[in-house]
């Protein structure tokens, strides 16, 4: 058997990877309970052996950033510098893969009037990802219908119902719409509270350069604890669409989407290096 000296010698920078498929995941903010949104990521980016993970709370590795595979973030309120913007607008527009789940396009500040506002403080990082949270009704059941059912990312999926947070959006650019739903009406508590009858994107490629961003607005979770300061104790336990087994079909969907580019390269990398290490 070759020593792990001669078998780095012999192989090249491609070859030395071994398969291996690097993720950035971002999980941090307020109000959501990150602790299990950012469990239950990892759980099933430990279902494929290519994944090594590095997490962070933000956006301020802008290095990890760029020399990631693939970018998955779960995040409310949390607003990369513009040096950080730059660079993940570039990063995809030279082919990277960002899923982006709920929060991430939210920029929510509480008003002086009390009402929920919602600045235009990173008006790259949102016309990055397609969309801007502006407000949501009161979380009850809604229906989520399939608006392309040919895309492979919705195939099989049958429209379905979720107690979830309805996401309102500013959107921008062309938006890839594969699930969506109906509402108009009350959105209380948001400055923009008053919203016309219209269908609103759930689930959408952002196409950009030679990549994209793939948006799932889903995916609302609250502990106890997570309304500190504004409440010291809120009173449930919420799951909300973590509750459905659709909701991690498109979860799983959507990660093997990231890595659609790279996928039988690095399975065929990782198939020979294994062969190579039990000779």
């Amino acid at each position: 058997m070759r020593t792990s000296h001669e078998m780095v010698e012999n192989m090249s920078t491609d070859a030395r990877r071994a398969g291996r498929i690097d993720c950035v995941l971002i999980a941090g903010g307020v109000w959501h309970d990150i602790d299990f949104a950012r469990l239950e990521l990892l759980k099933l980016l430990a279902e494929d052996d290519r994944f090594r993970v590095r997490v962070f709370e933000d956006y301020d590795n802008i290095q990890a950033i760029e020399e990631a595979d693939l970018l998955i973030t779960y995040t409310c309120n949390v607003v990369p510098s513009l040096e950080a913007q730059e660079a993940l607008r570039a990063w995809v527009e030279r082919g990277g893969r960002w899923y982006a789940l709920h929060g991430t396009n939210s920029i929510i500040r509480l008003m002086s009037n009390g009402l929920f506002g919602t600045p235009d403080w990173a008006p790259l990082y949102v016309e990055t990802l397609g969309s801007m949270f502006r407000s949501h009704p009161p979380i009850e059941p809604y229906k989520v219908e399939v608006a392309d059912p040919d895309h492979p990312l919705v195939k099989d999926i049958e429209p379905f119902e979720s107690t979830d947070e309805l996401y309102l959006m500013k959107t921008y650019g062309e938006l890839k719409v594969l699930l969506d739903t109906e509402f108009g009406g009350k959105a209380e508590g948001f400055v923009e509270d008053e919203w016309e009858h219209a269908r609103h994107p759930v689930f959408y490629i952002h196409e950009i350069g030679e990549g994209a961003v793939l948006y799932l607005t889903l995916g609302h979770c609250r502990h106890h604890y997570d309304m500190q300061p504004l409440m010291d104790y809120w009173p449930t336990i919420d799951r909300c669409a973590w509750d459905l087994p659709v909701f991690y079909k498109l979860l799983r969907r959507g990660i093997q989407w990231c890595i659609e580019p790279f996928d039988q390269e690095t399975a065929r990398a990782r198939d020979k290096a294994r062969a190579e290490a039990s000779v």
